[in-house]
């Protein structure tokens, strides 16, 4: 009987170097053993959260130039000027990782492809993903009413999974000894480690041939 491989991603919603993984992540549904485990840790949610203000834009837009360097994902005009530019706003992935829990609870199978959605709003729409108006309007525009539905009401049972998915998160960082995210953790079956997370910024292609190779 063959073993279960698992890839646990550990990420933030609001995080650009997770934004700018995502293709790589993404490389992972070719390979057919894998099982994709999302996990958020809340790095800008609760006490992570802080005031978008000019000095935090101006490290956040030269680190996406960076990101953009490495993967080529987008870091549009429309995001500069719409989000980095807007002191109305938080850095606060708190609703954000809201709504992917009510993904998980969903139709978990469409998780990373609504933090996709989610990303793609932010940086390259410039939407307000902090907004739950915005969420909302993302998740039904992927056809996930019923995530939309859970998001918007608020429920008991969604606040305490969404709670235990971050403090999961939080400790698995903890006990990989991980400084940030994106992170990657590969369960064999038998055996869990962190990979180099450099991997992610490179050819999508590399990630996956690594863990075929495993």
């Amino acid at each position: 009987m063959s073993r279960i491989r698992t890839v646990t991603y550990l990420f933030d919603p609001l995080c650009g170097w997770c934004y700018g993984a995502s293709l790589a992540v993404a490389s992972l549904s070719d390979v057919g053993d894998l099982v994709l485990e999302m996990v958020p840790t809340g790095l800008f949610s609760g006490a992570g959260a802080r005031p978008l203000d000019e000095s935090f834009a101006a490290h956040a837009w030269a680190n996406d130039q960076r990101i953009h360097a490495l993967t080529g994902q987008i870091f549009s005009e429309r995001y500069r000027t719409g989000v980095l530019a807007d002191r109305s706003q938080r850095l606060d992935s708190g609703s954000a990782t809201l709504a992917l829990t009510s993904v998980a609870l969903t139709a978990p199978d469409r998780e990373f492809a609504a933090l996709a959605a989610i990303q793609s709003a932010r940086y390259v729409d410039g939407r307000d993903i902090t907004a739950a108006a915005v969420l909302a309007d993302v998740l039904a525009g992927l056809g996930l009413d019923a995530a939309a539905s859970l998001f918007t009401e608020g429920t008991e049972e969604l606040t305490v999974a969404d709670a235990a998915r971050v403090e999961r998160g939080r400790q698995l960082m903890a006990t990989y000894r991980a400084n940030g995210v994106p992170t990657l953790l590969f369960d064999d079956g038998s055996h869990r480690r962190r990979l180099d997370s450099e991997i992610l910024f490179s050819k999508p292609g590399r990630l996956a041939a690594l863990l075929r190779a495993l």
